[in-house]
């Protein structure tokens, strides 16, 4: 189940570790966790995460990485400029794309949106497969300017990213 809390215990058995070694992987920044009253819970989500190997991204999906993590910027600087330009781009999506696979992830997307701020700068810039998909159907279409989107292009092409592909 999506978002389901796990004890440590939990997690443990899931990951065949201990329950000290998923305290050390939450300690290390390495699973995220909550505090219910004095007890770490872990979203199953992020340990069935952990069981799956790290795929690297493609140059099209580094491509849109370091345009989101413009993005990113934008919003840190302006929320509600930011946000309030992707609300409006997915209220025109979601009756384009009405029952079909486009639609559930910008349901997601709206549910990002809904939880806050740090929410949206997670999948703006995490590497995480879900953040991949939900960058495939970004609702952030206009949030740069056309001369901010070709800096980013171009720095992209200088970057080197070819050494970031395995």
């Amino acid at each position: 189940m999506s978002g389901e809390l796990l004890t440590t215990g939990q997690a443990a058995n899931l990951l065949g570790s201990s329950r000290q070694q998923v305290v050390n992987l939450c300690e290390r920044g390495e699973l995220s966790f909550v505090r219910v009253g004095a007890h770490r819970k872990v979203r199953r989500e992020h340990v069935e995460a952990l069981l799956r190997p790290k795929q690297a991204l493609t140059r099209d999906q580094l491509k849109s990485l370091w345009l989101h993590q413009a993005v990113a910027g934008g919003l840190v600087a302006d929320p509600d400029r930011v946000l309030g330009k992707a609300q409006e781009n997915l209220d025109r999506l979601l009756r384009k794309h009405r029952g079909s696979m486009a639609e559930v992830w910008l349901r997601r997307w709206q549910d990002k949106i809904n939880e806050g701020v740090g929410s949206v700068l997670r999948a703006l810039t995490s590497e995480d497969p879900e953040a991949v998909e939900l960058r495939q159907n970004s609702p952030f279409a206009g949030v740069l300017s056309q001369p901010q989107r070709r800096k980013v292009l171009e720095s992209f092409k200088r970057s080197g990213w070819e050494a970031h592909l395995t």
